[in-house]
């Protein structure tokens, strides 16, 4: 029954691709094969991709955000094969004569394969799907043969990027004010390692690494802390319903939620199969990125979360910060350090790239798996907006000082920005 239903989604997912990809044929010998097909194949793989690391229960973010950044690069370099008009990541060859939809599904195919292989009754039923309609010939055997390089070469400029690693690490103990210490129920620090991955764009991980922290005895930190203490406790009696909600709604990973605000986006602006294919590859990597760059700045950091913060404020040397031995903060907090918030960098480095490329004042609405009540929507005038509601959630959920989400943010914007400005750019 599981496997029914899943290739029912995969065909429901693929075939709005497949009807308007033959429609547009006549169109595409005229005027271009890739700028003139639709861009439904890239955004139906964003979802299978989701679907393959195993939906909204899927625990591994860093690796999620790590392998939609490979597929979208695979995706974008295959087509930009067929028709160059940006510069490539990985993949050096060219072949005009390859059929787009092909080489995008096959690319993005063996990338989930080798990232993915317990997942591979569910892909091939989906590369099934997608070619399904494509007409057999060269151009599909092409399109086969080029998808497969692209994905290859991706594939090979990974290859010990150091994302293999021990994901759940003991928190060594400590008195120490500021120090981390590992928050219940998931008291340990996770996959301390991708503070070393490999990055897709940045130079070095540690070119975006976050000022330090405000010190204990600080005003800032004064403040911060009794802002989280009161609006992050669980059942806050000042939290407002709305906070709530939207604390709830951004609770979900980051790489999830902004990849399918950018599905959204590419959809209400009828991008084409090569634009949409750059945005979600840049999107991507800067999301990759930023998790990369947070760690490192995490651990070199090594900040202590509200939880433990707010029940040693006894101990910290400041009088401004009185202790609460009960406090809780209103949603599980994740187990890694504070100090930046790499879910409020994700949402700047996503929100920043879809601004420099489709313009800030994009107004769309959308839904999250932690929404409350279940499938409700919040609607946005702009992607900016909704970055900041999305660091805001933080302090709102009780799991980030204001200025860990500040700091974030700012982290996000940069690595946004360099993305743009140096990689797959026009040619």
């Amino acid at each position: 029954m599981k496997k029914m239903i899943q290739r029912l989604v995969v065909a429901s997912l693929v075939s709005a691709t497949l009807l308007i990809t033959v429609s547009c044929k006549k169109d595409d010998e005229k005027n271009g094969k890739v700028e003139k097909i639709s861009n439904a194949i890239v955004l139906q793989w964003n979802e299978i991709a989701f679907k393959a690391f195993g939906g909204p229960l899927y625990q591994h973010s860093l690796q999620a955000s790590r392998i939609n950044a490979m597929m979208h690069l695979a995706m974008h370099d295959a087509l930009n094969a067929i028709q160059p008009k940006y510069a490539t990541h990985a993949l050096t060859e060219k072949d005009k004569d390859a059929d787009p939809v092909t080489a995008a599904a096959t690319a993005a195919y063996n990338i989930l394969l080798n990232e993915i292989p317990s997942s591979k009754s569910y892909l091939d039923s989906a590369l099934s799907q997608s070619l399904l309609l494509i007409p057999a010939g060269a151009e599909k055997e092409k399109g086969l043969v080029l998808g497969k390089k692209a994905a290859e070469a991706i594939i090979n400029n990974r290859l010990n990027d150091g994302s293999v690693g021990e994901d759940v690490v003991p928190v060594p103990p400590s008195t120490i004010p500021g120090v981390y210490q590992g928050v219940p129920p998931l008291a340990f620090i996770f996959a301390p390692h991708w503070k070393e991955v490999k990055p897709f764009g940045m130079q070095t991980n540690s070119q975006f690494r976050s000022l330090p922290q405000p010190s204990l005895n600080s005003i800032t930190y004064s403040k911060d802390y009794n802002e989280v203490k009161q609006l992050g406790k669980l059942n806050s009696a000042v939290r407002t319903t709305d906070q709530t909600e939207y604390a709830k709604f951004w609770y979900e990973f980051s790489e999830a939620g902004w990849n399918r605000v950018a599905r959204t986006a590419a959809t209400n602006k009828n991008l084409n199969l090569l634009e949409t294919a750059r945005l979600f590859a840049l999107v991507d990597m800067a999301m990759a990125d930023a998790y990369i760059a947070g760690w490192e700045s995490k651990i070199h950091y090594n900040f202590w979360r509200p939880y433990t913060a707010i029940k040693a404020g006894d101990i910290d040397g400041n009088n401004d910060t009185a202790p609460d031995a009960t406090w809780e903060p209103a949603e599980p907090t994740p187990p890694i350090q504070d100090y930046p918030s790499t879910h409020s960098a994700l949402g700047n480095a996503a929100a920043t790239v879809l601004a420099r490329i489709l313009g800030d004042n994009t107004a769309f609405t959308m839904t999250s798996f932690t929404a409350v009540p279940a499938g409700s929507t919040r609607s946005f005038s702009a992607f900016s907006k909704a970055a900041n509601e999305n660091a805001d959630s933080r302090v709102m959920a009780g799991l980030h000082f204001r200025f860990s989400c500040v700091a974030g943010q700012a982290m996000g914007t940069k690595i946004g920005n360099w993305m743009v400005d140096t990689r797959l750019r026009p040619l």
